[in-house]
């Protein structure tokens, strides 16, 4: 905000920001913004609301979460100049108070609204993210092509490992799902726990279960990537024993990146980033390495100061001192589908999902991640989901 005040707090009205997938139509964006007084404190955009409390809001607004509107960033949203230089001077003036950043779009809202004190964001009905070229998108400033990124063929699933995080406890309650639902789609798959078990099979790394954290068995599945132990591969993929992943979506998504290059991919949260903290991809909803990546870590000597360090962070922070960026991708999901808005689900094509917490995970799997060859085609899955809305 600081240097958007000082770059074009003198000469320009507004901040628009749109999303790499968003179309813009300049001329009806301009028109739109022409209703709205310049001189004003406006926070405008396409609003979401969740439907219930959801841990990655942090519960806010529990007794009544449809209240708080917060902006579709694939839809844009802007911000007058005024506003901008407010923020601007608050930013300097008081520290930003929460460690974490888990959903931007959330916290910049609760950020400008500022307790009542601040806007509410405006609905604008041109704002929009119905498909490009539709009748339906004739009126709208901005449009959005639903797709999976796909940047060519996809990348074979003999060159994607897959490590699944597990422990004895789980063997039977979560283990079974992913046999049920994605593992049939992977050609490289091992189970890591704390007991082998020849029926899974899983295997014991000699790192002891912790209860959280993982960071001790995370660093163990690196260095047996670039062992002989399992088939040299270009990707290295490692979830949790509750996440739920398409490996076909995931195959093409690869395609899009060069597995010669450090590739640190997920979804993104930030730890301390007002301060000079790092980004870093969450576990849950599945952590990729490229292989060079994964050499560059184990070469630095980064590692955990305990086993039961989050891995995740750990890694960020890693990655952060070596001087390469994490990749974010909305695709990847640390929570469950009823944990976001169904509004901003509705316009992906996931590539995972995370927690069996209160829900069907097989039945949640077939909804929102089957492919054609599974118990729901992925034209069913979405015309069920746009039906809902």
């Amino acid at each position: 905000m600081p240097r958007f005040s000082a770059t074009y707090g003198r000469n320009s009205s507004w901040i628009f920001f749109l999303e790499e997938e968003t179309t813009l139509k300049i001329p009806k964006l301009l028109e739109t913004l022409s209703r709205f007084d310049k001189e004003q404190e406006w926070f405008l955009g396409k609003p979401l609301h969740d439907d219930e409390s959801t841990i990655i809001h942090h519960y806010a607004f529990a007794d009544n979460p449809t209240v708080f509107k917060y902006p579709d960033f694939a839809a844009g949203w802007a911000l007058s100049m005024p506003l901008i230089n407010r923020l601007a001077k608050k930013v300097k003036d008081e520290p930003l108070k929460s460690d974490f950043t888990i959903d931007l779009k959330h916290e910049i809202a609760l950020y400008i609204w500022e307790n009542g004190n601040g806007p509410s964001l405006t609905p604008v009905q041109e704002l929009c993210t119905k498909e490009e070229g539709s009748p339906a998108a004739k009126d709208c400033a901005t449009t959005l092509k639903t797709y999976l990124p796909f940047c060519g063929d996809p990348v074979d699933k003999k060159d994607i490992f897959i490590a699944v995080k597990t422990c004895r406890k789980f063997h039977k309650e979560r283990i079974p799902v992913v046999k049920k639902t994605w593992q049939k789609h992977a050609a490289l798959i091992e189970y890591y726990s704390d007991h082998a078990d020849a029926t899974i099979p899983t295997v014991n790394l000699g790192i002891p279960n912790t209860e959280r954290g993982h960071c001790g068995k995370t660093f163990a599945i690196l260095e047996r990537f670039l062992s002989e132990a399992i088939p040299k591969t270009n990707w290295l993929v490692i979830v949790d024993d509750d996440t739920l992943i398409s490996v076909p979506r995931l195959q093409k998504l690869l395609s899009c990146y060069d597995a010669n290059e450090p590739v640190f991919l997920g979804e993104r949260y930030g730890y301390g980033l007002g301060i000079g903290g790092y980004s870093y991809i969450t576990g849950g909803g599945g952590m990729v390495f490229s292989r060079e990546a994964v050499v560059r870590l184990l070469e630095s000597n980064c590692r955990c100061y305990s086993n039961d360090a989050p891995d995740d962070m750990v890694l960020g922070m890693c990655f952060n001192g070596l001087g390469i960026p994490v990749t974010h991708s909305a695709l990847f999901h640390q929570a469950r589908p009823d944990d976001y808005s169904r509004d901003y689900l509705a316009h992906q094509i996931p590539v995972s999902f995370h927690k069996h917490w209160n829900i069907d995970p097989v039945t949640v799997f077939n909804k929102w991640l089957a492919e054609e060859n599974d118990p729901i085609s992925q034209q069913q899955q979405h015309t069920m989901i746009r039906e809902e809305l």
